[in-house]
C-alpha cells in the first residue's frame, strides 16, 4: 500500500523547485488567492519558524507580526497557489524549530544575520 501511494506522489504530483531555507530565515511567500472569478497574488513576509515533513508533505511556518499581534502561517511546500518564494535574509540560529521566538518581544526578538 505504501508503494502505491509513493508512486502516485511521484507521478501526479507536481514539484516545484524553491531555494532551500531553514529556520530563522526572513523570507517572502508569493500565493495566489482566488475570489470568485478574480486572482490576485498576495505576499506574506515572516520568518521562518518550523520546516516539518518531507517530500510531497513538507510544510513551512512563517511568524510575522502584525502590529502588536503575532501571526503566523503555514504553508505547505506543494501548494498549487505558491507562485515563488524569496530568501530577505538568512538568520543564524541554533535549533531546527524555534518556538521560543514567539515569546521575544523588542530588541530581543531580532535573529542575527548569518555571515556569508
Amino acid at each position: 500500500m505504501e508503494a502505491l501511494v509513493k508512486f502516485v506522489q511521484d507521478e501526479f504530483v507536481t514539484k516545484k523547485e524553491f531555494p532551500k531555507f531553514s529556520a530563522g530565515d526572513t523570507i517572502t511567500v508569493y500565493y495566489e488567492i482566488r475570489e470568485g472569478e478574480k486572482k490576485r497574488t498576495q505576499f506574506f513576509r515572516g520568518v521562518v519558524i518550523q520546516l516539518r515533513g518531507t517530500g510531497v508533505t513538507q510544510t513551512f511556518t512563517i511568524r510575522k507580526m502584525s502590529g502588536t499581534v503575532g501571526v503566523e502561517r503555514i504553508f505547505p511546500m506543494n501548494l498549487p497557489a505558491l507562485q515563488k518564494i524569496e530568501i530577505n535574509k538568512k538568520g543564524s540560529v541554533r535549533r531546527k524549530r524555534i518556538y521560543y521566538f514567539r515569546g521575544l518581544t523588542g530588541k530581543k526578538a531580532r535573529i542575527r544575520e548569518k555571515r556569508q
